[in-house]
């Protein structure tokens, strides 16, 4: 258990992870929990479901919860999703807006920042890809224009792929967090079941070996999770696309590409589990499946 969890300087709390589609959120809240729980791709809006990250430390426990990436809601696929991200701002004790310093600020960063605003929450802002920055000073303008906009609790630097400034980061979030028990066990990572982990790890190789041939119009769902043995897992996942010829991208020539996706899944599935898994893929055509309400609820994803 946590080491004496009732000290009065514990604390613990709901953490909102927002930004725009491609700022780094999923890639930080897999840093931080230590674990692959969100899908990683370097395509917009990879995140659906609202993954909760559990981190645990001597001096509090964080609950993250990432959202989708912020965007203008099109499809009801779209219009779940915002709703996700209004949802989670309700429920936390604390904002980290995360921002991609690497980019110029546009009208989506205004649209985040007011969302913020919105929420008068404690907020937290994260200077993400710090990495492709070879003059750090160039955050500086950056800092004040934020600074000018919101009282920010802290503002951190940081790079979420490399890893730097992630302890300053996890101590500032607990600094800021209320005082109280921890929500979950130690050994908790996150409030998903292994399915939903399974689908993100398959949609995530999707997304990364088909590169720019196909657009965001996959989804993957486990409709079978079947623990053989105590060392041996059997998974069955379908693939959804919208047309004929997205299938044919998938499957690749021969079948390789969706052999390709099947054996990099298993291999992180594998490592999530700590045993053996035996994974098939079936690619299924279900035209307009992000305007589907049958489709969207099979997937998981409700309104907020």
């Amino acid at each position: 258990m946590v080491e004496n969890p009732q000290n009065q300087h514990y604390h613990s709390g709901y953490v909102a992870l927002i930004g725009r589609p491609n700022a780094g959120k999923s890639t930080l809240l897999n840093r931080l929990v230590g674990e692959k729980i969100a899908a990683v791709s370097n395509k917009p809006q990879t995140t659906r479901h609202r993954i909760q990250g559990v981190i645990t430390r001597a001096g509090g426990q964080i609950v993250m919860v990432d959202t989708p990436g912020v965007h203008k809601p099109g499809y009801l696929l779209n219009r779940r999703m915002m709703a996700a991200v209004h949802d989670a701002l309700m429920g936390v004790d604390l904002v980290c807006l995360i921002r991609d310093a690497s980019v110029s600020t546009g009208n989506g960063d205004r649209f985040v920042l007011d969302l913020v605003k919105q929420s008068g929450k404690p907020a937290l802002l994260l200077l993400n890809k710090t990495d492709r920055l070879a003059d750090k000073s160039k955050l500086l303008p950056l800092m004040e224009w934020y600074g000018s906009e919101y009282d920010w609790r802290s503002v951190v630097p940081l790079s979420a792929l490399k890893g730097d400034m992630i302890e300053v980061l996890l101590q500032e979030i607990i600094k800021n967090l209320p005082e109280g028990a921890p929500i979950f066990d130690e050994d908790e990572l996150t409030d998903q079941p292994l399915r939903v982990l399974v689908s993100e790890i398959v949609r995530e190789k999707i997304l990364q070996t088909t590169g720019e041939e196909i657009p965001y119009v996959t989804a993957v769902v486990t409709e079978k999770f079947e623990e053989v043995r105590p060392d041996f897992t059997r998974i069955n996942c379908a693939i959804f696309v919208e047309k004929p010829s997205q299938k044919r991208i998938i499957i690749g020539h021969g079948a390789e590409r969706l052999k390709e996706v099947g054996t990099r899944a298993r291999h992180d599935i594998e490592r999530l589990l700590g045993h053996r898994c035996h994974l098939e893929l079936f690619v299924k055509v279900e035209e307009g499946w992000r305007d589907k309400e049958r489709v969207l609820n099979e997937l998981g994803i409700n309104e907020g």
